[in-house]
């Protein structure tokens, strides 16, 4: 069972990746906008992080009032690029980012190639061979256009698109039926292991590394109505495949480079409906991230975190039935009232690949309107006479 595409509660039915190139995309700086009456923040604009002392940026702001505005990717046309840039950049300009597991423009996978992109990043994508020629078709006739639009009036360039099955780690591992099975024909190099080596030969080396990749095929069942072969289907596309991912594509990430997973609340908290095995599986790739982090940064200056993001009514999450019960659920008890959109995980994923987040690494970012922090459903009728706050929806 293939990989596929994560996109809402990770649970795509597509695997990673496909092959075509295209021209280069060049786009400015990201930027968390700052209001500030007395200082100059393109002296700040040049530092990723403040570093060595906090005491002179006490005495900058001590008259001075500065206010955390909503983070909002911004892309800089051409012409604008020599312009000085106001506020705290995420400037990912000279960067090259690889998302495993972007089949449509509707999930995380592709918010993030998106936020990543506006930042001015370069994108490779993967995605699961048996997607690719839709894929590459609905980018060849201009469905995706209006999804492509980034901040500064330009489209998104994706420069190569690769197939890839992140279920398999090298052409031995791939059994004869999937070998002889129609909807790979006219693909190559598709393992995880060969797509590593083909970014390698086509491009050198890359800075940014995201799995958006999830496959659960008994995900329908209850964990005790699991069996062996489904649970351990869903660790594989799910889990080990980041490992693999890292484990074959850290020898081409330079020093200081960022890698991405996504997660879901399932990993903590139970979620019925989300059954089998992908709770464990989340689990399992929380824990990786932890792991992986040490030996990535200990080895290879490599930052790795995975992002917990909310429901997402995505074309995969549609499948599970459910979804639009879990958004309403979220709308109803989180503490910021608001469906989440996928630009707002892709935002908090460029933050993270940027040197905005030098400092971070092993860790589960939430990114879900606060839902985790929360340990009742306030909508529930045992509160009806406690006045809490809230809007109607």
């Amino acid at each position: 069972m293939a990989a596929t595409a994560a996109s809402g509660l990770q649970l795509a039915s597509a695997r990673p990746c496909i092959a075509s190139s295209h021209r280069v995309f060049k786009a400015g700086a990201a930027s968390l906008d700052v209001n500030s009456k007395a200082v100059s923040w393109n002296k700040l604009a040049s530092a990723c992080h403040l570093s060595q002392s906090l005491e002179p940026f006490r005495r900058s702001f001590a008259s001075s009032s500065v206010n955390f505005n909503k983070v909002v990717t911004k892309a800089m046309s051409e012409s604008s690029e020599n312009k000085p840039v106001s506020g705290l950049p995420i400037d990912l300009k000279g960067k090259r980012a690889f998302i495993a597991g972007v089949a449509d423009d509707n999930g995380y996978g592709w918010a993030i190639a998106k936020s990543l992109a506006a930042a001015g990043a370069e994108i490779l994508v993967g995605t699961w061979v048996p997607a690719l020629n839709i894929f590459e078709t609905s980018l060849r006739r201009g469905k995706f256009d209006e999804s492509r639009l980034l901040p500064n009036g330009s489209l998104m360039e994706i420069i190569k698109v690769y197939p890839l099955d992140a279920v398999f780690d090298n052409p031995d591992d791939v059994p004869e039926d999937i070998k002889t099975n129609k909807r790979y024909a006219g693909s190559a190099n598709w393992t995880v292991k060969e797509v590593a080596e083909s970014v390698k030969q086509d491009f050198g080396s890359i800075d940014i590394l995201v799995h958006s990749l999830a496959n659960g095929p008994e995900v329908s069942k209850p964990l005790l109505e699991t069996s062996r072969n489904g649970y351990l289907a869903a660790l594989s596309a799910s889990s080990y495949s980041y490992v693999s991912l890292l484990k074959h594509f850290i020898p081409l990430m330079n020093p200081g480079g960022s890698s991405i997973s996504l997660t879901y609340i399932a990993s903590e908290r139970i979620i019925p409906g989300y059954g089998g095995g992908m709770s464990s599986a989340k689990a399992a790739l929380e824990s990786d991230t932890r792991v992986l982090a040490f030996e990535a940064g200990r080895k290879h200056k490599i930052r790795v975190n995975t992002i917990s993001a909310g429901p997402l009514r995505s074309r995969a999450a549609k499948a599970i039935g459910f979804i639009d019960t879990m958004i309403e659920y979220s709308i109803a008890n989180a503490p910021l009232q608001k469906e989440l959109s996928a630009d707002e995980v892709g935002n908090a994923a460029a933050f993270l690949a940027s040197p905005l987040a030098s400092a971070i690494t092993g860790a589960v970012i939430y990114v879900d309107n606060g839902l985790n922090a929360m340990g009742v459903g306030v909508d529930s009728p045992i509160f009806k006479d406690l006045n809490i706050p809230g809007e109607k929806h």
